[in-house]
Formats: C-alpha cells, sequence, structure tokens
C-alpha cells in the first residue's frame, strides 16, 4: 500500500468515498445501485479509483454492523475490490492536511480528510454524495455521481 504522501503527478484516477462502494449493495434504491456498481467496476478493470485506509474501515463497518454481512462475504469484497483501490495509508502529513482543509474550508475532520486523501494521490474527482457537489478545493472537484446534475 502506497503512503500518503503529497502527489507529484496529477492521475486519471477517481477517489471513491464509502457510499459509492455501499450502494453497490442497496437493493431499495436500483438507480444509485446501477450507478455505483459501475462506477466501482469501471475503476477495478481499468485501475483508475483509488481508496483510503479510512474508505476500508468505514465500508467494513457498515458491511459487518449494519448490513449484516457474513465475515466470509466481506472478507471477499476486502480482497475484490477494496485492497486493489486502496492506495492512501494514514501519516502525518494526511492528517496535517486535513486539519488545513478543516479549518480553512469548515469540513468535518473525517470528510477533510477524504479531500485530503483524494488530493495525495493527485486525483481530480472524488466521488461522494455526502459532501458538497461541484466545490472544488485543494485540486479535488468533488462530484456527486447520483445528483442528476453530475458529470461523468
Amino acid at each position: 500500500m502506497a503512503s500518503a504522501s503529497p502527489a507529484t503527478s496529477s492521475t486519471n484516477a477517481d477517489f471513491i468515498d464509502r457510499n459509492v462502494l455501499l450502494y453497490v449493495f442497496d437493493e431499495v434504491d436500483s438507480r444509485k445501485q446501477s450507478i455505483a456498481t459501475e462506477l466501482v467496476d469501471h475503476p477495478l478493470r481499468y485501475r483508475r479509483g483509488i481508496i483510503s485506509f479510512q474508505v476500508v474501515q468505514e465500508v467494513l463497518n457498515v458491511l459487518t454492523r449494519k448490513l449484516g454481512a457474513s465475515t466470509t462475504d466481506t472478507q471477499h469484497y476486502l480482497e475484490d475490490v477494496l485492497v486493489p483501490m486502496w492506495e492512501v495509508g494514514p501519516s502525518q502529513d494526511l492528517y496535517r492536511e486535513a486539519l488545513r482543509i478543516h479549518g480553512r474550508f469548515g469540513y468535518a475532520f473525517y470528510d477533510a480528510q477524504i479531500i485530503a486523501a483524494a488530493a495525495s494521490r493527485g486525483c481530480k474527482r472524488l466521488l461522494s454524495e455526502d459532501l458538497h457537489n461541484g466545490h472544488a478545493l485543494a485540486g479535488v472537484q468533488i462530484v456527486n455521481p447520483f445528483a442528476g446534475d453530475a458529470t461523468s
């Protein structure tokens, strides 16, 4: 797994927030499930999706606690989906940048940490339903892929 040091060049990869990864399991909202499935499958196929340790932890927590996924199914999702996209680990620089984003832009610390992780890998887009759609900061454009006006 790569460290969270600042990226020296931009990448074409998108940073994928936990909600996108979890909508793959949403059997209530088939539209969001379909969008999420494509957003997860495409990056896996073309190695263009990036996540952080925080996203891994949050997804595993929701799968096991809220969705009641079995340990075996969760292990498969970890190995088949999360590990191949997992590029950002904790570091002093990541926490410093998250605190800077938190202080300057007012994002909650954990949200700021997601933005800092995306920026650290040079991602131009952060796909998330939970953040401010269209907001650009630290070189990252936040895109809600489930919004009607989301750009692909």
